[in-house]
């Protein structure tokens, strides 16, 4: 119960005295209806007690799926919780760029719960563009729940819908620039596509052998999965 007072107190603009992100304490990027669902949550109240940033790296490590609220209940995901708790510590930006960067790598959970609190935090829109595009190449299967049922998504998916997006995992994002208008302004270069070089090469290859089959890429999954499903 003392967690769960401490995040409310933290939610009161008499005794908050934290960084602002965008303006405003951190925690008001949720929703208030989440913010209440989440404080009020097992998870929050059994799993959160207490964290710090290294702690969280930990239960992010443990994480088996990403989602925003599901149920009739509309319950918090641990990764939205998880989520909330990014929010109240604010940790350094080079701790969360090494959840995203270096840890990411062997836990790709944490890595998209890196990208939504970056998402929702950083306030230049150069630095979200060029912080999270890099991992539009990173094709790792995502389990999603969602509010009736689970999809199997990846991690180039998630972060796509980030920089395109509205709405994720139950969350308003804050606005964001189109990357088109950033480049129109001068403040972002052109992005070009880490597999550009390999198209141009496929397609040299095909005009060489003068309309030979190749070998295609499996299609990817896609729909509900089975919860068993990595």
């Amino acid at each position: 119960m003392t967690h769960q007072a401490d995040a409310r107190k933290a939610l009161d603009e008499r005794g908050y005295s934290g960084v602002l992100i965008h303006g405003d304490n951190p925690l008001k990027l949720f929703e208030k209806a989440v913010r209440d669902r989440v404080v009020a949550s097992y998870y929050w109240k059994e799993q959160c007690f207490g964290l710090n940033a290294a702690t969280l790296l930990d239960r992010a490590a443990e994480l088996t799926f990403i989602g925003g609220t599901f149920g009739v209940a509309q319950r918090p995901t641990p990764f939205l919780c998880l989520a909330f708790k990014l929010l109240q510590l604010a940790p350094e930006r080079e701790i969360i760029l090494f959840y995203l960067n270096h840890a990411g790598e062997e836990w790709k959970y944490l890595r998209a719960l890196a990208a939504f609190y970056i998402r929702l935090t950083w306030e230049k829109d150069e630095d979200l563009y060029t912080t999270l595009e890099p991992y539009l190449t990173d094709s790792r299967k995502l389990k999603k729940r969602a509010r009736e049922s689970w999809t199997l998504t990846y991690i180039d998916e998630f972060i796509d819908d980030l920089l395109t997006k509205p709405r994720v995992c139950a969350t308003s994002l804050p606005k964001v620039n189109p990357r088109g208008w950033l480049e129109d302004e001068g403040r972002l270069e052109p992005r070009v596509s880490p597999l550009a070089d390999e198209l141009e090469r496929l397609d040299a290859s095909g005009e060489e052998e003068d309309g030979s089959e190749h070998a295609e890429d499996p299609p990817r999954e896609e729909g509900r999965v089975d919860i068993s499903q990595d």
